[in-house]
């Protein structure tokens, strides 16, 4: 059976791909990022009509942490982004499984743990990506941070090369 791992843009675009709402997977946590009532109205309809919503495994969000610090996103990742990561990486050797996102961190995260990935509103990444923040001041590169050590100035992020 094809199942879908259901981040919240799911829920915040009503990218539901068909009625079975039993073929999508996705995690509690996701809840914390619905604002609109829309949004929570198509998660507790998705709930009523027999959406799987699991907890993930401690080992594979391990694992999703340790991908998304070497891609350098673990600071855009919210926990809910680690948790569907973590579900859809759970998920990826045993069944059929697409990860519905519109985040970009979390499909350059999915992409390097090889998991299937679909946009539900947006383009998907075209590239893998690991990034670096430079000074909007003086240009200086960083690993991390949100103002260069230098010069004081804000420090943008900026693909540093692709995976």
């Amino acid at each position: 059976m094809k199942y879908y791992i259901a981040d919240s843009a799911v829920f915040i675009m009503d990218g539901f791909k068909n009625i079975n709402y039993s073929s999508f997977i996705t995690v509690a946590s996701v809840t914390e990022e619905l604002k609109s009532d829309e949004a929570v109205m198509r998660y507790d309809i998705a709930r009523e009509n027999g959406i799987i919503v699991e907890v993930p495994e401690p080992d594979k969000r391990n694992s999703v942490i340790e991908t998304a610090r070497y891609t350098r996103d673990l600071n855009e990742l919210s926990k809910a982004d680690i948790d569907i990561l973590a579900k859809a990486l759970e998920y990826r050797d045993k069944e059929n499984i697409t990860l519905l996102t519109d985040d970009y961190a979390v499909q350059n995260v999915a992409e390097l743990l090889k998991i299937n990935i679909e946009p539900v509103a947006q383009k998907k990444i075209k590239d893998k990506l690991v990034w670096e923040k430079e000074c909007i001041g003086c240009k200086k590169r960083f690993e991390c941070g949100d103002t260069c050590p230098i010069c004081g100035s804000k420090l943008k992020r900026k693909s540093k090369r692709k995976v």
